[in-house]
């Protein structure tokens, strides 16, 4: 009976794989499927009662449109600095600091990506760093490949801590026996159980992510370079492990000492200043530089039939502080409403929506939009129409591609964390099973016995 129970268990992370990655159906089709799979599963097999689903998916409702709310304000300052030129100063700003392509990588992909991970997340790094690098002459496949092998340490803290602060918070805050574990453990709240789950999150990703600058440029070389070799990637072993901890460092010193918000971020843009500086007086980096064969010897398949513009707005000439004061303003307005011994946090979690016991439940409901990132991230592209002053077309362009965005991440995320929401919240039935992730990780755990 426990195998039965484990494999009808693993049948919405089966429905998952078997629609996204075997069939290749867009995620708000397979998402939906997936949830009604889940949904009877829960009424029909575990025999939850309706009441219990129906505050699980309302939850779970609520929990999507705060992720869609961060989305929307997380991309609409990435547009608005697109449309305003500060993007394209930055830019700028990263072509002349070396022509090496391994500094340049290292550089673009592991540092300024990190750095947008942790601003904005939700793919934002392969929005940004990746048409960079291929503006600055890489591979579009090349240029990919980095983006994607960087996300490795940055992402469990993208768009200021969300995949902690609301996946992991929303994930347990409404266990009671989680909850009664955090406070055996001498934990005050959650928040402070969240922030030692940040800190352990950041460890390990520090002692992975020392090696990942080196990984990136080693494959470049290898796969990308003229001489097919790792031996150039190891070549820049000293200037990648440099970079590494320029990030890694002070990556785990916020994660301990500020929180989950801001340890990709932070350590992304401590990073950038630290080893920019390295290159540009040349510290650490290779004696001789690398570069890509001629275009003409490229496999077609690197670059594709589309030829992938950088930027599509003119250079206003905009400074390189007032470019990059947008996201200065976020950091501070992040960590000033996340200290505890200032007013606005307290302030800002108060106004929220309670919902203590959704349909005579256990499940709730908490909704605190002010203390949302989302909230700071609309307020920065705000002041930046005005800082950059940006006509009202281009402001208008900027917000309106951004709904779009988040819209088309809503048709996902509205039927996902719903489904996820139910998966967690399954337990209580008539039947008297445990909860799905529990018979799951039983089962798991009596298959593989003592290994």
């Amino acid at each position: 009976m426990q195998v039965v129970l484990a494999l009808l268990a693993m049948l919405p992370i089966a429905v998952v794989a078997v629609l996204l990655v075997g069939l290749r159906w867009p995620a708000r089709r397979a998402m939906s499927i997936t949830y009604f799979v889940c949904a009877a599963l829960a009424l029909w097999v575990w025999q939850v009662p309706l009441p219990e689903v129906a505050a699980a998916t309302l939850n779970g409702v609520v929990i999507a449109l705060s992720l869609v709310f961060i989305i929307f304000g997380a991309i609409t300052l990435l547009n608005t600095l697109q449309e305003s030129g500060g993007l394209h100063t930055i830019r700028t700003g990263f072509t002349n600091i070396s022509p090496d392509r391994r500094v340049q990588v290292i550089i673009v992909a592991w540092l300024f990506g990190s750095f947008i991970e942790g601003a904005a997340g939700f793919g934002a790094p392969s929005a940004v760093a990746v048409p960079l690098l291929v503006g600055l002459g890489f591979p579009a496949m090349a240029a990919v490949m980095a983006g994607m092998i960087i996300q490795s340490s940055p992402v469990s803290f993208g768009a200021a801590g969300t995949p902690i602060l609301v996946g992991v918070n929303t994930g347990l805050s409404n266990d009671p026996g989680v909850l009664e574990y955090i406070h055996q453990l001498g934990y005050q709240d959650m928040t402070v159980f969240l922030h030692m789950i940040g800190l352990k999150v950041a460890l390990l990703h520090m002692l992975a992510g020392t090696f990942v600058p080196l990984i990136v440029v080693c494959m470049i070389t290898r796969i990308y370079g003229p001489e097919k070799s790792f031996t150039a990637g190891l070549k820049a072993w000293k200037f990648a492990l440099f970079a590494a901890f320029s990030m890694t460092v002070p990556y785990l010193l916020v994660a301990r000492y500020l929180g989950p918000e801001f340890p990709s971020m932070l350590g992304g843009l401590v990073g950038l200043a630290i080893v920019i500086t390295a290159a540009r007086h040349h510290f650490l980096t290779p004696e001789t530089e690398w570069d890509f064969a001629g275009k003409d010897s490229w496999d077609p398949q690197w670059t594709g039939l589309i030829e992938i513009g950088v930027d599509d707005v003119p250079d206003r000439k905009i400074s390189l502080v007032r470019a990059w004061m947008p996201y200065m303003l976020v950091a501070v307005l992040l960590v000033i409403t996340r200290l505890n011994f200032l007013p606005f946090k307290a302030f800002m979690q108060d106004f929220a929506l309670v919902i203590p016991r959704l349909f005579d439940t256990q499940i709730g409901i908490k909704l605190a939009p002010l203390y949302l990132p989302g909230t700071i991230f609309l307020l920065a592209a705000g002041v930046t129409i005005f800082y950059h002053r940006m006509d009202r077309a281009a402001a208008v362009r900027a917000w309106r591609r951004s709904g779009w965005a988040a819209m088309q991440a809503s048709l996902a995320l509205i039927f996902t964390v719903p489904m996820v929401q139910v998966f967690i919240n399954s337990g209580g039935g008539v039947s008297g099973y445990e909860r799905m992730p529990i018979v799951l990780a039983d089962g798991v755990a009596a298959f593989a016995g003592t290994a």
